[in-house]
């Protein structure tokens, strides 16, 4: 893309988490959902020649398992507590979006970071670390608006000066937000962090393995009280539920690459660990919104 290219922002709508990851080209991701009800997700973005900014919104909550593109830098501002978040393209996240979840983000391509001589391993102790000030809630706006005002737009502005300007605002506001930061409850949650890291790793790594609490504390290498308090800090959730969503997950994944003449509902959930079909099929639907057979038949439509 050159400097004379018009600008154009891209929208997609998304009816599956599977949908939604697609739609982020560059990214390593992998999203499950963990909350009741049909899915609904929008994503929108803008190229600005290694500058990229996107608006991410989901009805339901989200577990996300992502790596930003290598040799990168993004600014994700949650529009849900008006926190930033810092990521590099070499650590691997684990989050869980709250319901109606929205979020803008500002990323920095490796050439871009290159040219601008940013060193990205002076931030190290930042990364996924929430942090505030007074700048974020109105940047984040600001970015929300700028992609509708483009899109609406038959005058955009530079792409080079947007970009230019981004990062300027980008640093501005982690310098403000550097100097409010409680470095105690920093160091807090690095540990926590450190723990859902390795959590984050397995659950990448072996996407279709299941696991019991005592064996998930030992990927993690830490006590079922640490564990505990991990979970509670990063989800919200007990592990136990985790894991529990994380096989229906599983489960849906299943159903909706088969049909009705390769597998059964009772195999699918066996092979989950749900040993009891009515209630596999009553906490499929409270998730889903609609019975393992249902989706079962579905996918086997959308392949005819």
């Amino acid at each position: 893309m050159t400097a004379s290219t018009p600008l154009r922002v891209q929208a997609f709508n998304t009816a599956d988490v599977t949908e939604q990851v697609r739609a982020t080209p560059g990214w390593t991701q992998h999203y499950q959902q963990m909350s009741p009800g049909h899915f609904a997700g929008q994503l929108r973005c803008l190229d600005l020649h290694g500058v990229e900014i996107y608006e991410e919104c989901m009805n339901t909550r989200v577990e996300q398992n992502f790596s930003a593109p290598a040799g990168s830098l993004a600014f994700c501002f949650d529009r849900s507590d008006h926190s930033l978040y810092v990521l590099n393209g070499e650590s691997r996240n684990i989050w869980i979006t709250p319901e109606n979840y929205q979020e803008v983000a500002v990323v920095f391509g490796p050439e871009f970071v290159q040219r601008h001589g940013l060193d990205i391993a002076r931030l190290d102790g930042l990364f996924m670390a929430p942090l505030n000030s007074m700048q974020n809630e109105l940047f984040s706006r600001w970015l929300s608006g700028t992609l509708t005002r483009i899109s609406q737009t038959i005058d955009p502005p530079s792409q080079d000066a947007l970009a230019e300007q981004l990062l300027e605002d980008c640093l501005f506001i982690l310098d403000n937000a550097c100097i409010c930061l409680d470095r105690g409850a920093l160091w807090r949650r690095t540990e926590e962090r450190a723990i859902m890291r390795k959590v984050g790793e397995w659950a990448a790594d072996c996407p279709e393995e299941t696991l019991n609490l005592m064996e998930l504390s030992q990927v993690a290498g830490v006590s079922l009280r640490q564990l505990q308090h991990a979970f509670k800090t990063f989800t919200g959730m007990a592990p136990a539920q985790w894991l529990r969503l994380r096989r229906l997950n599983s489960a849906r994944r299943e159903l909706l690459s088969c049909g009705p003449s390769d597998t059964t509902v009772a195999e699918v959930a066996m092979h989950w660990s749900f040993w009891h079909l009515g209630r596999f099929s009553d906490s499929y639907r409270k998730l889903f919104k609609e019975l393992p057979s249902e989706t079962l038949k579905r996918a086997a439509l959308s392949v005819r």
